[in-house]
């Protein structure tokens, strides 16, 4: 590998704040460059499924599943990175509502004047969670979110949602927001976050090597201090 070599990657939101700390030291280890998108799961699914150029993609499990069956991913090399449970954040000296179990939380959620989610694999999760405890209806109405690609801890810092769901590596280093904790254990939820390169990817082998890079056990404090789960 040598300066002249590029590698294009498309990644997740989830991994942002742990990738901005090892990619660099990546760059300078191997002596080359790593451009990076960042982007939510349904821009992700877009824009490779119409054909964009990436050397590697780092998604849900679900998304780079998807984007196998379709041909767009390398089936072997996919490859499990880390994992982010959902946190649950207001705004920045807001009261803090009790979120300590389900129940608690129902009452929580149904007390708000607004809540956020996200479109994301989160998003979805969250969605299925309200109908079973039976309070979707509610939650519907008083409902905000951010196009694919932002951040619920925007509109949580902003008022627009008095309380916020998001995977706790894009809630962790928010601004304006207190990041209350992790969704009860009885109703969490893991996104596997996995990386797979392309069937088109042009600088394979660095994709590999990045790869390894991420999942090594030096990563590892890095990976968890931005609120991930190494794999």
């Amino acid at each position: 590998m040598g300066s002249e070599v590029e590698l294009k990657m498309l990644s997740a939101l989830a991994t942002r704040e742990a990738y901005l700390e090892l990619i660099p030291q990546f760059e300078r280890a191997n002596g080359l460059k790593v451009a990076i998108t960042w982007a939510g799961t349904v821009d992700i699914m877009k824009r490779v499924e119409a054909g964009e150029c990436y050397d590697l993609v780092i998604a849900s499990k679900g998304a780079i599943d998807d984007l196998t069956k379709l041909g767009k991913i390398t089936a072997t090399s996919r490859l499990d990175v880390a994992s982010s449970g959902i946190g649950v954040a207001v705004r920045r000296g807001a009261p803090r509502p009790d979120i300590s179990s389900a129940e608690s939380l129902m009452r929580a959620l149904l007390a708000a004047k607004s809540v956020g989610y996200s479109t994301g694999p989160s998003g979805v999760y969250l969605a299925g969670l309200f109908e079973r405890l039976g309070i979707a209806g509610d939650i519907k109405a008083k409902h905000s979110s951010v196009p694919s690609g932002g951040t619920i801890g925007t509109i949580i810092a902003s008022g627009e949602a008095e309380i916020g769901f998001q995977q706790i590596s894009e809630l962790v280093h928010a601004e304006g927001i207190d990041l209350i904790g992790p969704l009860p254990a009885e109703v969490q939820y893991l996104t596997v976050i996995t990386a797979g390169i392309p069937t088109n990817a042009k600088e394979p082998a660095a994709a590999e090597a990045l790869v390894k890079f991420l999942t090594a056990p030096a990563s590892k404090d890095v990976i968890e201090r931005a609120g991930l789960q190494a794999a």
